[in-house]
């Protein structure tokens, strides 16, 4: 999903590069110091046993701990809900356009988390949440020069917590920015190392949303014989991870770039 535009190599949206498919390919459970999942309901059930202690102790003492547990549930549902609401956002959008002026309320969600996980020292948390926001400035609000920074702290952040599923979501989001800013090379670097990324996490559909992208970019630089081939293997992809929207996408650009749809 995302905003129509030209082919060529400068500040321009089109539906190839910005589409959204469901931006991290699945929720992923966070695990504590040891190695144990730390699910929503298990944080809220770990709070109820602190506050337990605390009753029948007379010891404040585990209250600061339930209340880390419960900011750090806090902040797994807000990003929660709030990925939600921005699909459902962009999915309104594809039915219809006129919807593209609308403004979820999904973005006091995100820095929300991103706050809360900063204050518990969950870096990997912060960059996920830092991505969202840095995602809702560019595709929703269209202001690179607002997400760019965002989007590049989110990447530092995940890269020391070696999440590459964040890392491959800033990396395309970032190569999207720079072929807004007229840099081409750089586009197909940051979409090329995210397109990586996602096969090593066996993502396919989204490294063929990638290979979409990677075709405009390569018809912006005048390599019509690449992006063809691009676009045969964004297609062979996406037949495989059974991603119909992505086919259409890959149709889509087909069509742009001068080639009779298949």
């Amino acid at each position: 999903m995302g905003a129509e535009a030209s082919l060529r190599p400068g500040p321009g949206r089109y539906r190839g590069l910005v589409a959204r498919i469901g931006v991290l390919p699945r929720s992923r459970a966070r695990t504590g110091p040891g190695g144990e999942a730390d699910g929503v309901d298990e944080r809220i059930r770990q709070a109820g046993r602190l506050y337990e202690l605390a009753v029948f102790s007379g010891d404040a003492g585990p209250l600061a701990e339930a209340d880390r547990e419960l900011d750090a549930a806090e902040a797994d549902l807000a990003v929660a809900r709030g990925r939600l609401m921005h699909t459902r956002f962009l999915l309104r959008r594809d039915q219809d356009p006129d919807a593209a002026g609308e403004i979820p309320d999904e973005l006091p969600l995100f820095e929300r988390a991103a706050a809360l996980y900063r204050s518990l020292g969950d870096a990997r948390g912060e960059a996920e949440a830092l991505f969202w926001v840095g995602c809702f400035h560019q595709v929703i609000g269209r202001d690179s020069a607002t997400a760019v920074p965002v989007l590049e702290r989110s990447l530092e952040l995940a890269a020391g917590a070696g999440d590459k599923a964040v890392m491959a979501e800033t990396l395309r989001h970032l190569g999207i920015a720079a072929h807004f800013g007229g840099q081409p090379e750089a586009a197909r670097q940051r979409l090329e190392e995210s397109t990586r990324l996602r096969r090593e996490l066996g993502h396919l559909p989204g490294a063929a949303a990638n290979m979409v992208g990677l075709a405009y970019v390569a018809a912006a630089q005048g390599r019509g014989d690449d992006a063809r081939a691009i676009l045969d293997e964004a297609a062979a992809l996406a037949q495989a991870g059974h991603a119909s929207r992505i086919l259409a996408q890959v149709s889509e650009a087909r069509e742009a770039i001068g080639e009779p749809r298949r």
